[in-house]
């Protein structure tokens, strides 16, 4: 039930990108440029920037209400990665011990302002990511690639990679079923019994491997990724590139909120 629950949330991706809105219809190339450019912007600010990251937020909430993507999801995925960021950074209190912010009787040191910085980031630029996905689906993000320039092996290699997780999935989801089936004591998989299911899954899969594969030469399948909707750069596309840019520039160079709270105290 857990690799089939597992399955299902891969394709859930996928069906979240069918959906027809306007971030949905945009073409593939201006959504990947763009992302990059926000994943850019974020990942340059220096290692003890907190507040600057604020307005950065604006990207994410407004594609997912406008492309209609359930923020819970985005936020249940991000979850699942977030310990590799919180093992990254949580040295950085030990390593860096200067005291760089004092609220009264309290004393916050360098490390900690870094970790909460690393930790934004992380959300920021892997949130990005998954919306990307959610709202253009693995093909064309791949197919925006190979358009952009990224060698066509490359991109086609990427697709394959995601596209056979469900194989995948779907393997060993048999297999484990089938020894729940066969198991009446209830005994939990032991080392032994897991190794044999590993291996046995590699052998299967090296088998559907090979069918897969002249199934593609079946079908004239010729390495080319292609789509339903025509890729298409238009006036829609070009205001959505340079509008995010031209705010990401203005974020970037302008620590917004500072500016903000300095305005506030002042006319206070």
């Amino acid at each position: 039930m857990k690799l089939g629950s597992a399955l299902f949330d891969i394709g859930f991706m996928d069906r979240l990108a069918g959906q027809d809105t306007p971030v949905h219809r945009l073409d593939p190339r201006a959504k990947l440029l763009t992302t990059l450019g926000f994943i850019v912007a974020v990942v340059s600010f220096g290692k003890y920037e907190i507040s600057a990251f604020i307005p950065f937020f604006i990207y994410p909430i407004i594609l997912m209400a406008s492309g209609r993507l359930p923020a819970g999801y985005i936020l249940k995925k991000i979850a699942v990665v977030l310990p590799f960021a919180f093992l990254i950074g949580i040295f950085n209190p030990i390593l860096d011990r200067e005291i760089l912010v004092r609220l009264g009787q309290v004393q916050i040191s360098g490390g900690w302002i870094s970790f909460v910085s690393i930790m934004i980031r992380f959300v920021l630029t892997v949130g990005s990511a998954l919306i990307l996905i959610a709202s253009t689906g693995f093909n064309a993000v791949c197919m925006a690639l190979e358009k952009l320039g990224t060698p066509r092996v490359f991109a086609v290699q990427l697709l394959f990679l995601y596209r056979y997780l469900f194989v995948l999935v779907d393997e060993a989801a048999r297999m484990v079923r089938a020894r729940s089936l066969r198991t009446f004591n209830g005994h939990a998989m032991g080392v032994r019994i897991f190794g044999y299911l590993l291996g046995h899954l590699l052998l299967r899969t090296l088998d559907r491997a090979q069918r897969i594969h002249l199934a593609m030469f079946c079908r004239c399948f010729d390495g080319e990724i292609r789509l339903l909707r025509p890729l298409k750069i238009g006036r829609a596309e070009i205001a959505f590139i340079l509008g995010w840019s031209a705010l990401f520039l203005l974020m970037r160079l302008y620590n917004i909120p500072q500016i903000a709270g300095k305005w506030i105290l002042h006319v206070i």
